[in-house]
């Protein structure tokens, strides 16, 4: 008989019957007198049967392989792989599309690229390849190479890759009335448009639009099995929580071509994980905000207010360029964007007030004395209001602010002219030099005074703007916070 081809080989290595044991079952059944004598022991050895298909006659072959190469040849004599597979040339051919989406390889917001591994299946008719079973053992399906058939073009329209698409080298599955499966695995890189504007608790949606790039609507149909994709053999990923990927079926009609192309579009839902963000930047963010109202605690003598300030200012920078890094440019910004500029805009006014009360801590003595109306206001009302009092003042009452004393001539002493010659009254170069120490004295003492209103009008204002900054960035913490539950 004839040796059996490589070709041939390939064609029975991948029919329904396992080559394996069917390699093994020949070599202990071998009969015809062309086998040789050397093949009546059984061989053991997966590579010594494949050399036996390689170069055993025909007639040695047993009736399933000799049935599946009968029926290769019988489909393929007359078979071409660059028609549509139809009986009429105007029937549209239907072919049904289905996705199994299978991990996240990588989402890329700068560059709005989304890598997925999928597993993509095909079902179509062809009406050339179908036989009757009976005719040959009962033989219901055959595996054959993909390029052997005739595949529809169906590419992903919304591709992101400059590379040119691999050809798969996965066989397909055909029956006896016709049906062809071809199940093929995909890495796909696809353009999504991502939108950070709730970042990092935000929602993408990126859709995967499938269809022909030749065949109209009138030659080809593409349809979607089932309402979305597969998720059975998703494997989780450490970023990106998957909540969905539904498909449509559209039918467009591009300027280029008058007739419709139908597509299909899986669309992935997917919200972002934002555990690892709160804890590598926001939680950071929100402890350094807290440390800045802090800075209208500490004493003006420190020397330490306004270093606070602008440390907090330098770290918040750091974080706000970290981020910048990762995100892209786009025209919305990030919630937590949002959140650090208006971090950094609170602890840049809150250093210039820093700066501003300190000015009013060390008034020198030639400054003005406090007006009438901060004076009753802030040293009044609001130093109550907040507890700013002098040592040994209870909390709630403001020391009276009583006016400098007037040197009064004491009661009993004659104010009159005193006959007596010895009478201090007539000491005028004496009473000249004690009434200049007094006025010095009064002088003294009023600027002290004016000196110590000015100081505790610093630490009302420190103590106000404490309040006010602090309740600020608790309020905006919260606000951003409270988007993680």
């Amino acid at each position: 008989g004839s040796k059996i081809s490589i070709f041939d080989f390939q064609v029975l290595y991948t029919s329904s019957l396992p080559a394996g044991p069917a390699v093994l079952h020949l070599s202990s059944k071998l009969a015809h007198p062309h086998c040789g004598k050397a093949m009546a022991t059984k061989s053991h050895h997966l590579g010594l049967g494949f050399l036996l298909l390689l170069f055993l006659p025909a007639e040695c072959l047993g009736a399933e392989g000799r049935l599946a190469h009968k029926l290769f040849r019988d489909l393929f004599a007359n078979y071409t792989s660059a028609l549509r597979p139809v009986a009429d040339t105007d029937q549209t051919l239907n072919v049904t599309l289905e996705v199994t989406l299978s991990q996240i390889i990588d989402m890329d917001e700068r560059n709005q690229v989304l890598t997925l591994y999928l597993w993509i299946r095909q079902e179509w008719t062809d009406a050339y390849l179908h036989w009757d079973p009976k005719a040959y053992g009962d033989l219901d399906a055959i595996r054959i190479p993909s390029s052997l058939v005739w595949r529809p073009d169906i590419v992903l329209y919304n591709k992101a890759d400059t590379q040119p698409p691999a050809s798969a080298s996965t066989n397909v599955v055909v029956r006896h009335n016709g049906a062809v499966r071809w199940d093929a695995p995909a890495i796909t890189r696809s353009s999504c448009r991502v939108d950070v504007s709730a970042f990092p608790f935000d929602a993408q949606s990126c859709g995967l639009t499938f269809g022909s790039w030749t065949h109209g609507g009138h030659q080809l149909d593409v349809r979607p099995r089932g309402a979305s994709a597969s998720l059975a053999d998703f494997v989780e990923n450490v970023e990106w929580h998957v909540l969905g990927m539904p498909a449509r079926r559209r039918v467009l009609t591009y300027g280029c071509c008058s007739e419709p192309y139908p597509d299909v579009t899986f669309t992935l839902l997917l919200r972002r994980r934002a555990a690892a963000y709160v804890c590598n930047l926001l939680l950071p963010c929100v402890f350094i905000s807290l440390l800045a109202p802090l800075a209208f605690h500490l004493p003006a003598d420190s020397g330490e207010k306004v270093s606070l300030g602008v440390t907090v200012l330098l770290a918040l920078t750091v974080f706000q360029l970290i981020l910048a890094e990762s995100m892209p440019p786009a025209e919305s910004v990030p919630l937590i964007g949002k959140y650090y500029m208006a971090t950094m805009t609170m602890v840049t006014f809150s250093t210039a007030l820093t700066i501003l009360i300190m000015n009013l801590h060390y008034c020198g003595p030639s400054a003005h004395p406090v007006p009438a109306w901060a004076r009753v206001l802030l040293l009044g009302h609001l130093a109550r209001g907040l507890c700013v009092r002098e040592r040994g003042e209870p909390c709630g009452q403001s020391k009276s602010l009583q006016s400098a004393p007037s040197l009064q001539p004491p009661e009993g002493l004659p104010t009159g002219p005193c006959h007596e010659p010895w009478c201090l009254c007539h000491q005028e170069a004496l009473l000249h030099h004690v009434a200049s120490i007094a006025g010095t004295f009064r002088s003294h003492r009023a600027a002290q005074r004016c000196r110590e209103d000015w100081k505790r009008l610093a630490r009302v204002m420190d103590r106000f703007f404490l309040g006010v900054f602090f309740c600020m960035a608790l309020v905006m913490s919260l606000l951003v916070l409270v988007q993680a539950l």
